[in-house]
This record gives C-alpha cells, structure tokens and sequence, in this order.
C-alpha cells in the first residue's frame, strides 16, 4: 500500500518577536532562522519518520535543492517533485514569546502544478493507496477527483482554509484533517461539539479529525468518537504540530491501530514537536515518541 503526499515544499523564515507586528508598525524581531517546511514537506517528514514509506509529488524553484535533499536525508522518495522556473515557496512566520505563531505565505513553485504533472502522478495511484493532500498547492480539485478515480483513500487537511478550498469538494475525503478555525469555517459554528454534528451530518462518509491544540483532538466517524487530551509540555514553537499529527495519524491508520491508540501517539507526537523550535526539524522519531510515551505511563 503506497503514500503519495501532494504537497507543498517551502523555506520557513522564522522570526522572534515579542508580539505580533501590528497595522502600521516596525518591530524589531530578537532572532531569526531559516528552516525547511511547507505543510507537505512536514508531513512527509512525519510520515517517514513515523515509519511509513512516503513518496512525495509537488514543484520547487531553482532555490529548492536543499528542501530535495532534507527529504532524500530522510527517507522520502522524491521521484514526482518537479523543477519548475522561480522560487520556491517561502513563509514569513512570527513566533511571540508564547509559542504562537502568525504565518505569511508565498506560493511561488507551489502554484505551478500542471494538469500534466498531476496525471503522471496519480497513475501510479491503486485502490487503496493513500493519497494525502493539504491547500498549499494549486490543482487540488483535480487532484482530488483524478485520486478518487483511481480508487485511492484520500486524506485532506484544507489548509489554509480560503474560498477556494471551501468550494472544492470535501465530501470526496476518506478523511478530514481540521484545527479549530478550519473546523469552525467550514461548519460555522464555535464550539467544537457543534462542529463535528456538522461534520458528520455533512459528511456522513467521511470520518473527521479535530485538533484543538491545548484542548486535544477529537476523532469521529460513523462507528466511534474517540476524544483525545492534549499531553502538556513546556512549547517553544506550535509551527508544525498539526502536521506531526496528520503524519502520525495516517501511520497508525496503515498500521491499522486501534483509534484510540492512534490518537494517544499523535498527542505525544505533537507534544514533543511543539518543545522543540522549527517546522520540520521539530517532528520527532518513532523511536522518540515510543520512549516519551513510556515516561508517560511510568
């Protein structure tokens, strides 16, 4: 069974600030680095070092052989990544001095998938395969509809939420991936309990996850509900704990673990990816998530 992720690839520039910039304001950052991420890359990155073998499709510019060679270094097949001309994508993230994060994001190759491309991939797709998509790409309707074709179980987390997104067609998902604010634009409501009765009213074939960061998650389906508390730890950077969970998640899915056993990992992956700073080389290694685990049990 195979795991195509079509995603994003991007360089995170990763400013310090003691809050976020405000209209009209100049704000002196207090450090700042360069990391490696975009949600696809990070997820690929979770789902390689989940112990799932992943291959990643999507574009980068003529800057991206460094994001070619962190996921080669890490396991991931990267066969379907194309080079396209430009630069690649690029975020702008302030991080305030309560791990919060705030996000500018620059598209650049990601917005250059061809109708092309996107057929050379998914024809390697077969029933059963998971195809794993989040809104950081352009194509994704077609995407979409072209995996559900093959027969493929697709996985969405629609992030960033916009018009574009809300008008695809979700209800073609095997599973949806959402945080509080995607959750509450899609259904309209505030309160997670209200969210998922949607959800499911909407998309009675789709099974729902809900990350709700310091709250914890929340799983639905047609056969269960499984809620899921956060594990507490001391964050340094939220960037890529959503991503650590959706990695996670999708492992223990192949892996066929019992739901709750799949959430309870996803908790202690996310937990340790937001102790530590950047996007990808937060997520931890199964080795470590095992380990943390075992301290949580003692």
């Amino acid at each position: 069974m195979r795991v195509i992720n079509y995603g994003s690839l991007n360089l995170d520039y990763v400013y310090q600030v003691p809050h976020m910039v405000r209209e009209g304001e100049t704000l002196a950052a207090s450090g700042m680095e360069t990391f490696l991420g975009g949600k696809g890359l990070n997820q690929s990155i979770a789902l390689a070092r989940a112990g799932v073998s992943v291959c990643h499709a999507g574009c980068v510019g003529e800057d991206g052989q460094v994001l070619l060679d962190y996921l080669k270094q890490n396991g991931v097949d990267i066969t379907w990544v194309q080079r396209v001309e430009g630069k690649s994508g690029h975020t702008i993230i302030q991080v305030d001095a309560s791990a919060q994060n705030s996000i500018l994001l620059f598209g650049g190759a990601n917005r250059k998938q061809t109708a092309e491309q996107i057929r050379q991939v998914l024809e390697q797709g077969e029933v059963g395969d998971y195809l794993v998509l989040q809104n950081e790409i352009n194509g994704i309707d077609a995407i979409m509809r072209y995996g559900k074709e093959k027969g493929m179980k697709l996985v969405l987390n629609p992030s960033p939420i916009n018009e574009a997104i809300l008008n695809a067609p979700l209800e073609m998902a095997d599973y949806l991936l959402v945080n509080e604010i995607e959750g509450s634009a899609i259904t309209g409501e505030p309160e997670p309990e209200a969210m998922v009765r949607v959800f499911r009213k909407r998309y009675p074939d789709t099974a729902l996850l809900l990350t709700l960061g310091t709250a914890g998650a929340i799983y639905a389906d047609e056969k269960e509900l499984v809620r899921q508390e956060a594990i507490r730890v001391k964050a340094v950077d939220t960037t890529a704990a959503g991503d650590t969970f959706t990695g996670y998640f999708i492992a223990g899915l192949l892996k066929n673990r019992p739901m709750a056993e799949i959430m309870r990992r996803c908790a202690a992956a996310s937990a340790l990816a937001v102790s530590r700073q950047g996007a990808a080389p937060s997520i931890p290694k199964k080795s470590e998530v095992e380990e943390f685990l075992l301290l949580q049990d003692r």
